[in-house]
């Protein structure tokens, strides 16, 4: 009887294409840029600037697949991680700031366009955290060098319902960002140490936070 295969995620493997975190990068900078002045502590264009910067420095070195040694690469893609969840984290500050305090104006097709901006992007940001981290990042994924993974995708738990060379991707990790902001808890990814316990918490409060701080505004807006 042969022993089955040890599923793809646990072996090494060749590291993902950066086309899609690139991609979804480019999209949570687009999105910063239609937001009201009033949305944004620092000049709008700074912290887009400089992230768009080093996405472009990182496609130069290296446009194909996401290297497994370079401490360089994995510092700059942390960095840029860092930059799009400050501007959004500042975004979403004062957006509820504005609501508290009564001055965000009495368009509640403004307000909503700005909160599904800052929402969307929300979950842009936890993803790429989620994919920088599980396992120690796509180079060590790569490298099979951690056998428990931080994140129990259901191919996972059961790899005979997957290809044989099924390993989580960005998009997966995508997935994963958007189902526990809509659901505000996880679904059929779970979470298997305390960082990404608190890491789910923390998106699950915070899309909480401005849906319902943002649906209500516009509600009374509209009454």
């Amino acid at each position: 009887m042969t022993e089955p295969e040890t599923p793809a995620w646990q072996r090494e493997t060749q590291t993902e294409q950066r086309w899609a975190v690139a991609g979804a990068i480019a999209v949570a900078l687009a999105l910063q840029l239609p937001l009201p002045q009033t949305m944004t502590f620092l000049p709008w264009w700074l912290l887009p600037s400089l992230t768009f910067t080093l996405m472009v420095a990182l496609l130069i070195a290296n446009p194909g697949r996401i290297s497994k040694h370079s401490a360089a690469e994995r510092r700059i893609g942390l960095v840029v991680a860092l930059l799009v969840s400050a501007a959004n984290a500042l975004n979403g500050v004062q957006l509820v700031r504005h609501i508290l305090d009564g001055t965000i104006g009495d368009n509640a097709l403004e307000l909503l366009t700005t909160g599904a901006d800052i929402y969307v992007t929300n979950v842009i940001v936890f993803a790429l955290w989620y994919w920088e981290f599980d396992r120690g990042g796509p180079g060590l994924r790569a490298m099979g060098a951690r056998e428990f993974p931080d994140f129990l995708f259901p191919q996972m738990s059961s790899p005979e319902l997957a290809p044989k060379d099924w390993e989580p991707w960005y998009v997966d990790y995508l997935y994963l960002s958007f189902t526990n902001a809509t659901a505000f808890s996880p679904t059929d990814v779970l979470p298997m140490r305390p960082w990404a316990k608190l890491a789910m918490m923390a998106q699950s409060m915070v899309s909480l936070v401005i849906v319902v701080l943002v649906v209500a505004r516009a509600v009374n807006v509209l009454r």
